[in-house]
């Protein structure tokens, strides 16, 4: 029996030891925000009891406004990812 690894969300980049970090493009002017976030500091639990990371961005280019939300399984898996007030940009597509 052959075990499927679940595909890795492109919009998240896991930099090992619980660090991950994800870029927006915003809705309004197209400025591109980073997050970093970090297992320990900043994911907490939703009432599912699955974890979930929640930030609002703000650009410093032109102060556009936005919400980011990252759901993970137990195991840290990213079962879903939501942005309001722009798009993910896939790490596949960052230059550096």
């Amino acid at each position: 029996m052959f075990f499927r690894s679940k595909p890795k969300n492109p919009n998240i980049k896991d930099d090992g030891n619980g660090v991950y970090r994800l870029r927006v493009r915003t809705a309004r002017h197209g400025d591109t925000v980073e997050l970093r976030f970090t297992r320990s500091a900043h994911i907490g639990i939703d009432d599912d009891g699955n974890y979930v990371y929640r930030k609002a961005i703000l650009s410093s280019q032109n102060l556009d406004r936005g919400e980011v939300t990252v759901q993970f399984d137990k195991r840290y898996t990213v079962l879903k990812t939501e942005v309001e007030g722009g798009e993910f940009i896939p790490f596949a597509e960052w230059d550096a």
